[in-house]
């Protein structure tokens, strides 16, 4: 099984998707719109982690002068999948969720730095706030 094959079947596993189709337009939506929210070091290093059809719908994206904030966003891949908001939290948070695990602790804590507050339970962590 390919790499992306792979990443998919644990979109579909972790969305509970019914199809391959249906994981398919879900990931292609996230990374279309994650691909504009990184820059830099992090993007690059990302996009390397990620299998070459998925690399492509994240590569292929402008970044934004600054990433939205996790609520936005979650709205952008809402009208991208014609869904709620409550469907789209679960689609991101399926996608992201997969992603950490593909890109491992080290990366996925440097992603979460760089991206507003917010983006760590959608990536499926804990959203601990640093006491001032």
């Amino acid at each position: 099984m390919t790499r992306y094959r792979l990443l998919l079947q644990q979109v579909r596993t972790l969305g509970r998707y019914t199809s391959d189709e249906e994981a398919e337009r879900v990931l292609h939506a996230v990374l279309t719109a994650l691909g504009s929210q990184l820059a830099g070091e992090e993007r690059c290093d990302l996009a390397a982690v990620l299998p070459e059809r998925a690399r492509a719908t994240f590569a292929n994206q402008i970044p934004l002068p600054q990433p939205v904030t996790a609520p936005t966003f979650v709205e952008a891949v809402a009208r991208a999948l014609n869904t709620s908001l409550t469907g789209a939290r679960w689609d991101v948070s399926s996608v992201l969720a997969a992603l950490a695990d593909l890109a491992g602790d080290r990366l996925t804590d440097r992603l979460l730095v760089r991206l507003p507050r917010g983006y760590a339970l959608l990536f499926g962590r804990a959203d601990l706030a640093v006491a001032a």
